[in-house]
This record gives C-alpha cells, structure tokens and sequence, in this order.
C-alpha cells in the first residue's frame, strides 16, 4: 500500500494540477469513509503521511482498559502490551489497518467512491478559481460539436459555450474550427466547468483591437468606449495621451494593415474607428461617420438633445441602413441624434433656438464657459473655418472676440479677411455681448429715460422726443437742450 498510495499522489498532482494539500485532504477523505463503512464511526481513524509522500498509513486510535466494553475504541491492556512494553490503562495507542485484509469489499469500494468526487470536487474547484480570474478576457479553442444552437468549444481541461445570443450572424463553423472568444461567465455543472463564450460583445471587439495595437497597450492611445451591432457595424471612439499621436491613425495602423486585422476576425464586419471629443459638437459629428455632417445644433443640453444637419447626398449615409448608423451615435455618445437634411432643417424655426443657446451659454454666473459658446453653434458658420479656428485653439466665441479684437486672426493659415469677417457678422446678428462694468451703467440710463415724461404745451397730450407735431391739437414744437 505504501508505495502504491505515494505513486498515486504524486501522479494526482501533476495529471490534475492539483494541490499537495487537496490530494491529501482527498485521500485522508476516502480512507476514512472505509474505515467508518466498517466500524460505524471515523472518529478515532487517523491518517499519516510520510514526509516525502512516499507512504501513507492509516490507524485505529484506542484505549487501553482493563476490560474492553467497546472494542472500536478500546484495547485491552494485554494486547496493547503486545505492541508497546511501556504502554499503561488510561493511555492511547494508534493501531495501524491494512484497508486490503481489515476492511470489507464493500467498505473499499464506498472509500473508493468517496475518493473519486473528492478528487472531482478539487479539480472542479482548482479550474474554477482559475479560470473566474479569466474573466474578460480572450481565449482560444476548437469547435466541437452544436446543440441547440449553442456552439460547444474544446479548450482541453474545460468545455466551452458559445450560446446563440452570443454569436455573430455573420460566423459559421466546422468541426475543429479555431474560435477565438471572450469569457463572459463561469459555470459549475455535474460534469464539470463550463466557460461562457461570447463574440457579439463589444468588449470582444475592444480586446481584440487591444491585440493589435501596441499604443493601446503602454496608454499612449485609450479607447474611450466600443458599441457594436454584431455582425454589421462596430464604432470605437478613441483618444490620444499625447499630442503628437493621432490616435485614429494608430488603431488603423499603415494602410489599414491594424484595423483590417480585426475586421478579419469578425468576419468583415465594418468597423468605425473616430476620435472622440469633449465637445459634444465635435463628438458627435465624429460618431456619424462615414457621413458627412455640416452642422450639430445642441437643443437642450440638460436632456441631451442635438440636431445634426447633413447635406442631401449624405442623409441615407448619416441615418445608416435601419437607422443603424445613427442608432450606434446615440449609443456612443450618449445623445439623442436627431439627423435633418439642409432642406428639412430650412423649414424649422432654428434661429431662435442657436441664438437663444448661445446667449445664455456664453458665460454662467460665475464667467465660466459653457458648451453653448462654441462658434460651432452659432447659426450659417462654415464647418471648415470652424475646423481650422479649432486646429489654432479658438473654439468658443469669446476666444474668436479676443483674437479679432487683437487683429491676431489674419495670421492663421487657411481662413481669409473675409471668413473672419463673416463670423464677426454673426457673432454681431446673433449674440448679445454685454461687457463687464457697462450693465449698471447702460440700465440706469434706460431707467432715466423711462422715468421722464413729455406734454403738449397746448393740449397737454402726452408726447415724445421724436415729434415734430402734436397728433391731437397739432401745435408745432421743437425739442433743445437745457445748458442748466
């Protein structure tokens, strides 16, 4: 036994990864139970195992009496002499068992039985808290077969699923196919682990992309969030660390050599990889992508409500097949889109409403900036001189007043005398610019005047500055001022 037993060890803990502490506690488990199988009771068995695991006996703890009432756990001192000279009544004394000639057939097999779902137990545990630390992560492994549906995947130690929520529409598989996937859960069944798979998560796709490019990896290039409609169309916005990084052109990489590799993956699903913003403006003339968007008009930020305005050409492109492209805006963004040609935005009251956001955002209570002041906002502005005024860092309309009124704008590259020109008219038409320590001055004055009233010297009909006539008597006057 003692040699057997040790080799079992030892090849226990190397075929199924188990623990020196679990194969013992297992073995300690399964001759215990024999032993209770055959005396009624486990209470005084005790297992011992040698240093080195080469052995491991196990013994029945008695007793010593002078007259044995209960033969399981006492001895008689006679024949406890028989094995120890110095043993004394009262003291205790480990018998070792044999389970081969001492227990029953019926006891080594219940022993037997115990051992083998001690031993599943650990290895379904030892997998479990390897692979609930998987989480999230990708893992490779092989088609095996398909059962309602669901795709069952060989990984070697443990079986996966890939239920049918979690595929792609556009993926098909053959036996001993490689699947690539994420493990979204972990499972404990009769027959053992089972991991989740899934590849219609947009996590999926953000993990592999993260496979891709080395920039994602150090930081230089974060992703800032990945919506995906599985199968279609994927929209992963991204920003750089650094300024000298594009990090769209990273996430591409030379050619398209990156992105066509994730495209690959999921089977030429289209992917849209955008820069994100936080000017929700620009995030979300980004987020529509491919289409071209001339302007985003921000309805009520509180509710998160913009309006995108795109030429004719690009209305289809902008709404997207099913509404899918916008659909994916709103969702990355966290807006709700609304897409207008410029035909269909002409026939709404929009005027009101840019002006109207532009003059209360352009400074809050304590002369902050808001979202509102963007020159982005402001109505009739042409997209590119909004593009190159940002590439110089002007971006809201106090910054474009500052830098007209120093005459600093002539010097940006790209915009003409005229462009400039054109913005200050609508700044001029559409916000009211109120300058600091002119409002109590300007309100008193109005106050004056409101205040002082004028009467026909003649009829006493009340009267203006502006006449010339009475229109009641029709005396003729004239207005002078008084020296005093």
């Amino acid at each position: 036994m003692a040699s057997e037993m040790g080799e079992a060890i030892r090849q226990l803990m190397q075929e199924k990864g188990l623990s020196e502490d679990s194969v013992k506690l297992t073995i300690e488990n399964m001759l215990k139970a024999a032993y209770k199988r055959t005396f009624g009771t486990a209470d005084n068995a005790v297992v011992q195992f040698a240093d080195d695991l080469s052995d491991v006996t196990l013994f029945s703890r008695k007793e010593v009496v002078d007259g044995v009432y209960d033969p399981v756990f006492e001895i008689e001192l006679e024949d406890a002499r028989a094995l120890s000279e110095e043993i004394e009544v009262g003291d205790e004394i480990d018998i070792p068992l044999d389970p081969k000639t001492d227990f029953a057939r019926s006891a080594v097999s219940t022993g037997k039985q115990t051992g083998h779902q001690g031993l599943n137990e650990s290895f379904k545990d030892n997998l479990y808290n390897e692979y609930k630390d998987k989480i999230g992560e990708i893992i490779i492994g092989y088609y095996q077969r398909e059962k309602n549906g669901s795709i069952y995947v060989d990984f070697g130690k443990v079986e996966g699923v890939l239920p049918a929520k979690f595929q792609s529409p556009r993926e098909e598989y053959e036996k001993n196919d490689r699947i690539r996937a994420l493990i979204v859960d972990i499972k404990k069944t009769s027959s053992g682990i089972q991991v989740v798979l899934s590849r219609s998560d947009p996590e999926f796709v953000r993990s592999i992309i993260e496979l891709e490019v080395p920039e994602l990896s150090d930081k230089t290039v974060e992703i800032y969030k990945v919506v995906r409609d599985a199968g279609y169309r994927t929209k992963i916005a991204v920003f750089a660390n650094r300024e000298d990084v594009d990090p769209v052109g990273a996430c591409v990489g030379l050619k398209g050599s990156r992105i066509q590799n994730v495209i690959t993956e999921l089977s030429g699903e289209k992917i849209d990889v955008l820069k994100y913003d936080s000017d929700p403006v620009v995030f979300i003339k980004n987020a529509l992508s491919p289409a071209e968007v001339n302007k985003v008009i921000i309805l009520d930020a509180e509710k998160k409500q913009a309006l995108a305005i795109v030429p004719d050409s690009q209305f289809s492109l902008a709404i997207g097949k099913q509404g899918q492209n916008v659909r994916l805006a709103n969702k990355l963004c966290d807006w709700t889109i609304d897409v207008k040609t410029e035909e269909q935005a002409a026939e709404m009251d929009l005027s009101e409403v840019v002006s109207r956001q532009a003059a209360i955002n352009l400074f809050n209570d304590d002369g902050a900036e808001e979202e509102g002041s963007a020159i982005s906002a402001l109505p009739g502005v042409d997209v590119r001189v909004v593009d190159i005024l940002k590439e110089s860092g002007i971006v809201d309309i106090q910054q474009f007043i500052d830098a007209y009124e120093e005459d600093a704008l002539k010097n940006i590259e790209g915009i003409t005398a005229d462009d400039i020109e054109t913005i200050n008219n609508i700044i001029n038409e559409n916000v009211e610019i109120v300058e600091e320590g002119d409002s109590s001055e300007t309100q008193s004055q109005a106050e004056a005047e409101a205040e002082e009233e004028y009467f026909c010297p003649e009829c006493g009909a009340k009267i203006t500055l502006e006449m010339t006539v009475c229109p009641k008597c029709g005396c003729e006057f004239e207005f002078s001022d008084d020296e005093e």
